[in-house]
C-alpha cells in the first residue's frame, strides 16, 4: 500500500454528536490542489412522488483527470428517504476556464412499498 500526502484543516463541527466533533476539509492530495462540486436535483416520479436531493462531492485533485466520489439523502417525503451514492464521470472542460461532470443512478430501495428512484444532472462549475 501507497501512502499520498494529503494536507488540511480540522474545522469544528455545530453538531452535539459526542461520535463526530469536527469536519476535515482536505486542501491538496499528492501536493495538488483540490476542489468539490455541488450537485443537486429531483429523482424521476414512482409510487406516486418523487424526492429532492443535494449535495457536494468529494474532493479531487485539480488539473489532472479525475472524477468524483458522491453520497447523500434526498428529502423526506411519502414517509421514506433514499441514499443517492456513486461516481461522477470524468470532467467536461469548457472553454475559458471551469470544468464540469455528469451523473447518474438509482436510489437505495425504501418506502413502505419498497422501490428506487433514477436521478441524473450535472454537477456545479
Amino acid at each position: 500500500m501507497t501512502s499520498v500526502p494529503v494536507t488540511g484543516y480540522l474545522y469544528p463541527s455545530d453538531d452535539a454528536d459526542p461520535h463526530h466533533s469536527h469536519n476535515l476539509y482536505i486542501t491538496t492530495w499528492d501536493g495538488q490542489p483540490v476542489h468539490t462540486h455541488e450537485f443537486k436535483g429531483v429523482t424521476s416520479f414512482d409510487v406516486g412522488h418523487d424526492h429532492r436531493y443535494a449535495g457536494t462531492t468529494e474532493p479531487a485533485p485539480s488539473g489532472v483527470k479525475h472524477t468524483h466520489r458522491y453520497c447523500t439523502f434526498t428529502s423526506f417525503d411519502a414517509e421514506h428517504k433514499h441514499v443517492i451514492k456513486g461516481v461522477t464521470g470524468p470532467a467536461i472542460f469548457l472553454p475559458g476556464e471551469g470544468h464540469y461532470h455528469e451523473f447518474s443512478g438509482v436510489t437505495s430501495v425504501d418506502g413502505q412499498t419498497p422501490h428506487k428512484h433514477r436521478y441524473c444532472g450535472r454537477t456545479s462549475l
